[in-house]
C-alpha cells in the first residue's frame, strides 16, 4: 500500500490533503478516488484513508481509520557511529533504517579523517534526514528516526548510556560477545556505539567503560566502520525477535 509521510499536526482526524511532494508522488502514481493509501507521521502513528478527490496541486483523503504502526521494533536502538569518510555514513543511515533502528547519531573520536565544520554540517544533516525519510518509506516504516550530531565523544557517551542498555564495540575485546551483553538483563531502549576507520583509541574505551557503557566484540574479524553497526543492530533485531 501506498505510504506517505505528513508532519505530526497535519494527521487530522477525519480529513487530510497531501500537498507539495506528496501531491507530485500520488501524480506519478496515478492516484484515483476510492484507492487506499496510508499516512504516517512520522512518530508511529498513522491513518488508513481513502482518496475523496484528485485535483491539481492536491490530494483530498477521506479518514477510515487511525492506528498505531506495526512496522516499529519493539527495541529503541540507538546507532551512534563516528563520523566516517566520504559518504560511508549515507549508507549506514539507509540500511539502518529500513533494519529498524530508532535514531542514528554521529559524533567525533580521536582517530576521525572525517571532521564536518558547522556550515557543511547543517547541509549533510538535511541530506542526512531525507535519507532516512526515504528509507522509511520505501521499508514500510512508521516512524523516520531522527539523525543527529553531538559535539564530542564524552558528550555521544553521556547520551548513549541513559538507555537501559548501551554497548560499544572494541576489536581488542576478547571476553564479551554481543550475544553475552544482550542477554544480560532486560531492556526497552538500547545504544549501540562504533568507531571510525582507525578504531577507538585504548583512553576513549577506557573512557566508555567509566561511562556506564558494556565493551563487546563482534567477533574474530575486523568489521569495516561502515559493516559494524548494520552488523550489530542485525543482531539486536534478530535477538529480539524482529526477524
Amino acid at each position: 500500500m501506498t505510504r506517505f509521510f505528513v508532519e505530526p499536526e497535519e494527521l487530522m482526524p477525519e480529513f487530510l490533503v497531501l500537498t507539495g511532494e506528496n501531491a507530485q508522488h500520488a501524480k506519478v502514481l496515478r492516484l484515483k478516488n476510492g484507492e487506499e493509501v496510508l499516512v504516517c507521521d512520522g512518530q508511529g502513528r498513522e491513518c488508513l484513508c481513502t482518496v475523496s478527490d484528485v485535483s491539481p496541486g492536491q490530494i483530498s483523503l477521506v479518514v477510515k481509520k487511525r492506528q498505531e504502526s506495526e512496522t516499529e521494533a519493539a527495541v529503541q536502538v540507538s546507532v551512534y557511529m563516528a563520523f566516517p569518510k566520504a559518504d560511508k555514513l549515507e549508507h549506514v543511515i539507509q540500511k539502518a533504517t529500513e533494519l529498524g533502528a530508532y535514531e542514528i547519531v554521529a559524533f567525533p573520536s580521536a582517530r576521525c579523517v572525517s571532521r564536518p565544520d558547522e556550515k557543511s554540517l547543517k547541509k549533510k544533516l538535511e541530506r542526512w534526514q531525507k535519507i532516512a525519510a526515504s528509507a522509511a518509506e520505501q521499508s514500510g516504516r512508521g516512524r523516520i528516526p531522527q539523525v543527529l550530531t553531538v559535539g564530542s565523544y564524552k558528550e555521544a557517551l553521556e547520551r548513549a548510556v541513559q538507555a537501559d542498555k548501551a554497548i560499544l564495540f572494541y576489536e581488542n575485546e576478547r571476553a564479551t560477545t554481543l550475544r553475552m551483553a544482550l542477554e544480560a538483563g532486560e531492556y526497552k531502549t538500547l545504544s549501540l556505539l562504533t568507531g571510525p576507520e582507525g578504531g577507538l583509541e585504548e583512553k576513549e574505551v577506557q573512557q566508555a567503560q567509566e561511562a556506564g557503557l558494556q565493551v563487546c566484540t563482534l567477533g574474530k574479524r575486523i568489521l569495516r566502520c561502515e559493516t559494524a553497526p548494520l552488523c550489530a543492530l542485525s543482531a539486536v533485531m534478530y535477538a529480539s525477535g524482529e526477524f
